[in-house]
């Protein structure tokens, strides 16, 4: 897919990089990403990853903005109270970058439109704020073999990884929800803003990798991140033999 001289403005610092240049610059106009959730860290991947130039940006959320977001999910604004995230994400995207498609679905992802929406993308960002939801999103990335960035952030810890067909799943390290109740939730527990800004703005990172082919993949490790001591530790994957999802 060629680039416009606007284009080739834009974005001429990505095509001076010789990892990314005007043919990663193409692949990036030409892919289509899913980010489920556009909170504390759907934010920065969708505000990135228009900057970033990608074509088509699937978002997927049914929550209204509260007040008690604006602290850390920085593609809203005051002014936004009350919108549905969607469309306050969606605008805030089309600001930075008009010549990107923003697809929004106001809905919560479920068993029964899960892979349906997950079908239509090339990538799937999770930002989701659930253990059920992160189960499921894995599960149909698995079975459609789909690459799926992952990231999570409470209080002032994230996790991020990439699972890519073939290799270890989310249920290879978490095989399955803890018990309900068991985990505080982020309203009960509280998180860092810039620790989502942190971990939503590394998961952008990957999925730019990704596209791209850049660097080095993050699949079959998981990157864990304290901030409280400034600290990124990487641990192996490996594909667990009991998951159901290795014999799938």
């Amino acid at each position: 897919m060629g680039l416009s001289d606007e284009e080739l403005e834009r974005y001429a610092r990505h095509i001076v990089l010789r990892q990314v240049g005007g043919v990663g610059q193409s692949r990036l106009k030409s892919a289509r990403i899913l980010v489920v959730g556009a909170g504390g860290l759907g934010s920065p991947v969708l505000l990135y990853l228009a900057a970033a130039g990608v074509g088509t940006l699937g978002v997927v959320d049914d929550d209204q903005v509260a007040l008690s977001n604006l602290q850390r999910q920085v593609a809203h604004r005051t002014a936004d109270l009350g919108r549905l995230k969607i469309e306050s994400a969606a605008e805030a995207v089309r600001a930075i970058n008009p010549e990107v498609t923003v697809e929004t679905h106001p809905v919560r992802l479920t068993a029964e439109n899960a892979e349906a929406l997950i079908a239509r993308y090339d990538i799937v960002a999770d930002g989701s704020d659930n253990f059920a939801t992160r189960f499921l999103i894995n599960d149909v990335c698995v079975r459609l073999g789909k690459t799926l960035v992952f990231a999570a952030v409470t209080e002032f810890d994230g996790q991020l990884s990439t699972f890519k067909p073939g290799g270890p799943c989310y249920r290879c390290i978490f095989p399955e929800p803890p018990p309900a109740g068991s985990v505080p939730s982020c309203s009960e527990a509280g998180v860092l803003g810039a620790a989502a800004g942190v971990m939503g703005t590394l998961q952008a990172l990957e999925v730019l990798k990704e596209i791209t082919g850049a660097g080095e993949s993050m699949a079959g490790k998981l990157l864990i991140y304290d901030a409280l001591e400034t600290r990124f530790r990487t641990v192996r994957l490996n594909p667990d033999k009991a998951c159901p999802n290795q014999h799938a």
